[in-house]
């Protein structure tokens, strides 16, 4: 044998491992990826803090949100994802991509405002001047914290790992079951597993439900004429409106006591003396069971055409929204608890600290607690079977269709109500956006987990299959209807 050869063959197992080396991943420790995500995010707070902020300045309501939207399309089109929007029929939704082949795990990301609730990121109620929303439910932060985990795990794959990340840009969850719209297009069909969060009061990654959820706005015509030289010719569409709201008011004695019935008149009428011949209740019906509420919904919109009938008007109804319950999986909100766990909630600066006696202090006493509880991570819950929740969310939908699991974090002072000055000036300021990262590093390390155990894809699909029963057909609770794109007009 010659020297040469020798010599070769000797360099042979050196260049197949260097090779090797190169082709694998940076990292093929779970442990050392996921502290690497903490501290990348931890790094890019600012950048991702100005995001939330901007939205929470553009404050647009469900489906007007085309500034909140884009600014989103254009950071995920930055950091290399392809993103199509107006998908589903609506403007201001998106689907963005990163990576090929399964599995598939999509993040839900929101950025709707709430009428009115504008305020100063202060800690006392200072009304903005001519603006029409405010980020009460702490939107701003939902969307942002989406992206910026989905970023990590772009990173994370585009190391050399195998699947598939997807964000959905989620319109007018408040009211307009974007998501719903989403789910009929057939947006989830190929996902395997689908992360979202909320913000809150706490940090938790329970298992739990949520209100089904269906909604209208019903629409009286009447005669109008003079209201005092000559009523009778009138016929008040606001009489229909006020005697279909008594009924139903009535009706609460005789339904389920967990049913859920709020209500607000949009249009009553322009003057007290001429009778009003156009007015608009606003309802929504809420429960846990979808039977029921469909049965509930029946009784209502009986309601409506007896206070026709009663007052000589006519009326009609828009079916604007309708959204499931929430189907829990334990397996995956175990893992996503974890996470939580790994990651920690926040703790208050001096600055952060007054600012949260401050919000403390408006609460009435028995809703007072330690703002200490930011730092928190509450025990894992199972309430699979009851509603954790009296809120709803078209999140619901996505649940039935694919495996779905989310989690809060307290991006708002202990104790806060969502839907408030106090959740709106909190969303808008250093507080939420700790919390908000805190969701990121969740999110992205729960990914992580989904990607590196494919038993626990099995395991949460097999969950979720059993509760969702073999005969299960989905079919969306506001029908067939188009996107509700001006509800909010």
């Amino acid at each position: 044998m010659t020297k040469q050869l020798l010599v070769s063959l000797l360099l042979l197992p050196a260049l197949a491992f260097a090779q090797a080396k190169k082709a694998a991943p940076k990292s093929t420790s779970p442990d050392r990826d996921k502290q690497a995500i903490i501290a990348d995010l931890d790094k890019r707070f600012a950048e991702y803090a100005g995001l939330s902020k901007q939205i929470w300045d553009f404050a647009e309501l469900g489906y007007q949100e085309e500034k909140s939207s884009l600014l989103l399309q254009e950071q995920l089109k930055k950091e290399g994802f392809d993103v199509k929007a107006g998908v589903a029929g609506i403007p201001t939704a998106f689907v963005a991509t990163y990576g090929s082949g399964k599995p598939v795990i999509g993040i839900l990301g929101e950025y709707d405002a709430l009428p009115g609730l504008a305020t100063e990121a202060k800690p006392d109620f200072t009304p903005i001047p001519n603006q029409k929303g405010g980020h009460g439910c702490g939107h701003n932060l939902f969307g942002t914290a989406s992206v910026a985990a989905a970023v990590e795990v772009k990173n994370w794959l585009k190391a050399g790992h195998a699947g598939t990340v997807r964000i959905y840009g989620c319109p007018a969850e408040e009211g307009g079951a974007g998501k719903v719209y989403m789910v009929r297009e057939g947006l989830f069909n190929d996902v395997d597993v689908v992360l979202h969060w909320h913000p809150g009061a706490q940090n938790a990654a329970d298992a739990g439900t949520s209100l089904a959820n269906k909604n209208a706005k019903f629409r009286f015509r009447g005669i109008a004429a003079h209201a005092a030289a000559s009523p009778e010719r009138g016929r008040s569409a606001l009489d229909g409106v006020e005697a279909m709201d008594m009924m139903v008011n009535m009706m609460r004695e005789h339904v389920p006591s967990d049913t859920r019935i709020h209500y607000v008149i949009t249009k009553g009428g322009e003057a007290p003396n001429v009778v009003p011949a156009y007015a608009e209740v606003y309802y929504y019906a809420r429960h846990k069971d979808r039977d029921i509420l469909q049965s509930v919904w029946k009784r209502i919109e009986n309601a409506a055409e007896g206070a026709a009938k009663g007052t000589g008007t006519k009326v009609e109804w828009e079916v604007l929204g309708g959204v499931f319950n929430l189907l829990p999986n334990v397996t995956l909100a175990e893992a996503m608890h974890t996470n939580l766990k790994t990651v920690g909630g926040i703790t208050y600066t001096p600055e952060e600290t007054a600012f949260a006696e401050k919000i403390r202090n408006t609460f009435p006493d028995d809703q007072r607690v330690p703002i200490t509880n930011a730092a928190q991570i509450k025990d894992f819950r199972d309430a699979s079977e009851s509603a954790t929740s009296g809120g709803s969310t078209d999140v619901g939908d996505v649940s039935w269709t694919v495996p779905t699991v989310g989690l809060q974090t307290a991006t708002w002072v202990p104790g806060s109500s969502a839907h408030s000055w106090q959740s709106t000036a909190a969303s808008g300021m250093s507080i939420g956006q700790k919390g908000m990262i805190v969701a990121a590093k969740t999110l992205a390390l729960t990914a992580l987990d989904l990607y590196n155990n494919p038993a626990l894809i099995e395991k949460a699909r097999a969950e979720w299959l059993q509760k969702r029963g073999a005969n299960f057909k989905y079919e969306a609770l506001l029908g067939d209807r188009k996107p509700a794109l001006d509800y909010r007009k």
